[in-house]
């Protein structure tokens, strides 16, 4: 899901990319490291910026022995395996909670040391039940313009779009899944291709 703000500078140039929120219910921990690489790509295709994963999790580099936490860890050791094995250019941080991942008071005030505390422009959410309540959350308090769901995984690019989606939010998942059918060099000359 891409989150869109008109007023608030946040994520990825006014964008955040949010996986996985309308898919697999109950991702292990390589689906989740699946979801944060294949997020990360398409925030680069669409941005041209080096993505920055937020694993997240209800604690930031805890000593939780929650499964569900154990999961986000080893997913994030996994993400960052596939990265370097890739040669992209990804920085991910986990288990991370969300507030640590996008304010940089909050971040230090924590005490977290990471390259993208305060600044993910991909979060990446444990399950199903918390990425889609809160990209809803944030679409309707905050006013977010959203675009997607887009799938991942396909031959071709495709979104799946929601009843409650407006007609604004369907012409933008369009407009995505047009982006993504071109070339990143085409769109981003000089870049470098992953």
């Amino acid at each position: 899901m891409i989150l869109d703000f008109d007023e608030k500078e946040i994520g990825s140039t006014d964008s955040l990319f949010m996986a996985d929120c309308g898919v697999i219910p109950d991702p292990t921990a390589e689906q989740l490291a699946d979801i944060a690489i294949s997020t990360g790509i398409i925030a680069r295709h669409l941005t041209n910026e080096d993505p920055r994963i937020a694993m997240l999790s209800f604690v930031s580099h805890g000593s939780s022995k929650h499964p569900s936490v154990i999961k986000v860890r080893r997913a994030t050791d996994l993400a960052r395996a596939q990265a370097t094995a890739s040669d992209l250019p990804f920085k991910i941080a986990g288990e991370i909670q969300v507030d640590a991942a996008l304010d940089a008071y909050v971040a230090t005030a924590k005490k977290i040391d990471s390259p993208i505390a305060g600044r993910a422009n991909v979060l990446v959410f444990p399950d199903l039940n918390s990425g889609n309540i809160g990209f809803k959350l944030v679409q309707h308090i905050a006013g977010a313009n959203t675009y997607g769901q887009i799938l991942t995984g396909l031959s071709k690019p495709a979104a799946q779009i929601s009843r409650g989606s407006s007609a604004h939010d369907v012409f933008g998942a369009a407009v995505v899944c047009g982006v993504q059918a071109i070339d990143r060099d085409l769109l981003c000359p000089g870049a470098r291709s992953t």
